[in-house]
């Protein structure tokens, strides 16, 4: 194994293991349908630079926040900034990680820096589709933009707080036992609703490209309503996902 020219298929061996990409909820669809076949040759290209997997991490952040702002340039052209800031932002994702394990470089610093990154990102995007309403429909939805974004804060805070319950409770790692509803309706109305995936278009990737499909819309009817009523909708599942998320995780065994 060449430590200093490694070949694609090293870095695979060592970057992408089953262990990783095999993980329950670990990996991105996007990240196994198509992003990890190319994040490889970027990783050697930022292992021959030097870089850190810090450093690759805050360059995903600023793609991932930059998206945002992408969305105030009018008609489609600001989604489809935003989309192709997006795909950089999950590129990079992969491409943290893959050095990390590479260069055996992981530690609590990067993962912390990755959720910051995840956070932040999926909260502006919310607060910048918002804007990009406001500009045309009114300043009401600059605030329901803000309410999606707080959604989605607080939805990622409910998984985290599990984590970090379990450790000052001294529990250890959650299996995936520990996720289902301790009710057998619960755990059926769960089955269910992960079936419909509705809590899927928060994600970045596909809240992106559904800003995209909502600006083509707009564009064909001469309208803002299809960007008007996206707004709203993201807001709506977001607030859902809150109570539904909290009443999932007490539920089941994730705090005991």
């Amino acid at each position: 194994m060449s430590l200093s020219k490694p070949s694609i298929e090293e870095l695979r061996q060592v970057c992408q293991p089953a262990s990783t990409m095999d993980r329950r909820n670990g990996e991105h669809w996007a990240g196994r349908l198509y992003m990890r076949r190319i994040s490889l040759y970027l990783t050697r290209v930022f292992l021959a630079l030097g870089w850190s997997p810090n450093q690759i991490t805050w360059l995903m952040i600023a793609c991932g926040i930059g998206a945002a702002p992408a969305l105030l340039i009018p008609g489609v052209a600001g989604p489809i900034v935003a989309v192709v800031l997006i795909q950089l932002y999950l590129l990079l994702d992969c491409c943290d990680g893959e050095v990390a394990r590479w260069t055996k470089r992981t530690s609590p610093t990067g993962v912390y820096l990755d959720r910051v990154g995840h956070y932040l990102t999926e909260a502006a995007l919310m607060v910048g589709l918002g804007f990009r309403a406001a500009a045309e429909s009114g300043q009401t939805f600059a605030t329901i933009g803000v309410l999606a974004a707080l959604g989605v804060v607080l939805i990622k805070s409910e998984t985290d707080l599990v984590l970090s319950a379990r450790a000052a409770s001294g529990l250890p790692a959650m299996t995936d036992a520990d996720l289902v509803p301790r009710s057998s309706a619960l755990s059926t109305a769960r089955k269910f609703a992960s079936m419909l995936g509705y809590h899927k278009i928060l994600g970045a990737v596909e809240a992106s490209l559904i800003i995209l499909g909502a600006a083509i819309v707009d564009v064909v009817t001469g309208s803002f309503t299809a960007t008007a009523a996206m707004t709203v909708i993201f807001a709506t599942v977001a607030g859902i996902q809150v109570v539904l998320h909290l009443v999932s995780i007490l539920s089941s065994q994730r705090l005991r």
